[in-house]
């Protein structure tokens, strides 16, 4: 389901405007993570079955980032759809994973390097 090209490298894909998590219905599935640094807001894409996405996760966590994540794999029907939209809006190639950071900037696929600079610098 992820694409392969977005495997290889991540992509800052800018800035978008999107629904806001408070206005979004799809929230009730967000899941989130309590780590020490919660200097940004965080908002993972994901797969279950997804590696890239696993790779994700375990910089976020491994670096005490706090975020919330959904498993787009897991959910059914109309949150489905409205989980899709919204990775849509931020990431037209909808590849996972999709990193959105304090609602500005989008990081798409998992690179470290990438992640690093963005997150940690």
């Amino acid at each position: 389901m992820y694409r392969l090209a977005d495997a290889l490298g991540s992509l800052v894909c800018g800035t978008r405007t999107a629904m806001s998590k408070e206005d979004a219905m799809w929230k009730d599935y967000l899941e989130k993570v309590d780590g020490e640094k919660k200097d940004k807001d965080l908002l993972l894409f994901a797969l279950s079955t997804c590696g890239w996405c696993r790779r994700a996760r375990e910089f976020l966590d491994g670096n005490g980032l706090s975020y919330e994540f959904v498993y787009v794999d897991l959910l059914e029907g109309k949150a489905r759809d409205e989980v899709m939209e919204e990775v849509a809006r931020w990431n037209p190639r909808k590849s996972f994973p999709t990193l959105v950071v304090d609602g500005e900037k989008v990081l798409a696929g998992f690179n470290e390097e990438r992640y690093r600079e963005l997150l940690l610098g």
